[in-house]
């Protein structure tokens, strides 16, 4: 019994550390100067090749909409190319997962002959996971300086505005460290 709820309270712990945004970038930049943004031209090329429908030209406008919105907010502003202090660019990918569980489902003893035993049911579900990642290049250096991704189980069969509602966050929370914090 007890084992059973060590892997269950590991198996929620691991569920919710998967939910949140991972980031990298560069300590030597100073993130307080980027002022304006425009989009890399990089990002013409979010649907090409994509195996998965989700992954479209309505998914692209949504994560353009809320990547303004969320800079916006960070204090950068959109505009043309030659004007921007930094470019941003994202993509997504999606992959496939398996998700195995194995339960003991009771204990069992037979009369008949010795012995004793678990009787056991294995599950597998394959499903989705969409990943999302967006990059911050400085313009005049072209160079990397900030990313963040995040990834999720993607859902099928969502009307129009809760996909729009799931990029929002998505893009919120990744965002959520743009500019980064700086540690002192």
């Amino acid at each position: 019994m007890t084992r059973n709820l060590l892997v269950a309270l590991s198996l929620i712990v691991l569920s919710a550390c998967s939910n949140t945004p991972d980031w990298d970038y560069d300590k030597s930049v100073e993130f307080a100067n980027y002022k304006t943004f425009s989009w890399s031209p990089d990002t013409a090329n979010f649907d090409k090749g994509a195996q998965n429908y989700q992954i479209s030209e309505l998914m692209e406008k949504r994560v353009r909409n809320a990547i303004i919105t969320e800079m916006a907010q960070h204090g950068l502003s959109l505009v043309e190319n030659a004007q921007a202090d930094v470019m941003v660019n994202f993509h997504a990918a999606v992959d496939t997962k398996l998700d195995v569980d194995t339960f003991n489902t009771s204990y069992s003893a037979r009369w008949n002959y010795w012995g004793v035993g678990w009787n056991t049911q294995t599950q597998a579900r394959e499903y989705e996971v969409g990943t999302l990642v967006i990059d911050v290049i400085d313009r005049a250096s072209n160079q990397l300086v900030w990313r963040g991704a995040k990834e999720g189980r993607l859902r099928k069969k969502e009307s129009p505005e809760k996909r729009t509602e799931t990029v929002n966050n998505t893009v919120r929370d990744i965002l959520s460290n743009f500019p980064p914090k700086v540690e002192h």
